[in-house]
């Protein structure tokens, strides 16, 4: 009878219950976390790249000070490898008025991409920045 009434034990077995759902829900931060910091790094790249461009008096002036600040400001960013990104900037096709940067990531070398139970995310980053020519 008094073994029936004992709950000395009640507090391991939720613990051991909760335990899992606990560890799933700050796994799942980790890894989120992780890969939209990635985004959110190459976004402040592409935008900071074209903020910089604007400086240039030719298109070939602004591609070069796109790729320097890329190159000069991408260790920065931990949780980007310098050697996986690309930059690419150009006068807009669609209006010749402004100047596009875009900077692309390949993450698949990320360690997130290496985890288990991992849902499928791109491992291809890219984020595009416009800006008119003249700044404003």
């Amino acid at each position: 009878m008094r073994f029936a009434r004992d709950e000395g034990g009640a507090t391991a077995v939720e613990f051991a219950m909760m335990l899992p759902i606990f560890l799933t829900l700050i796994f799942g931060i980790v890894v989120f976390g992780s890969y939209f910091a990635m985004i959110h790094g190459v976004q402040q790249l592409a935008a900071e790249a074209a903020r910089t461009s604007v400086a240039g008096l030719s298109d070939t002036e602004r591609n070069s000070l796109a790729q320097s600040y890329v190159t000069s400001s991408v260790t920065d960013y931990p949780l980007l490898d310098a050697t996986k990104v690309n930059v690419v900037a150009a006068p807009s096709i669609s209006d010749p008025n402004v100047y596009v940067v875009t900077v692309s990531y390949d993450a698949s070398s990320s360690f997130i991409f290496t985890l288990p139970f991992v849902p499928v995310l791109s491992p291809s980053i890219s984020r595009s920045a416009v800006i008119p020519y003249g700044g404003f």
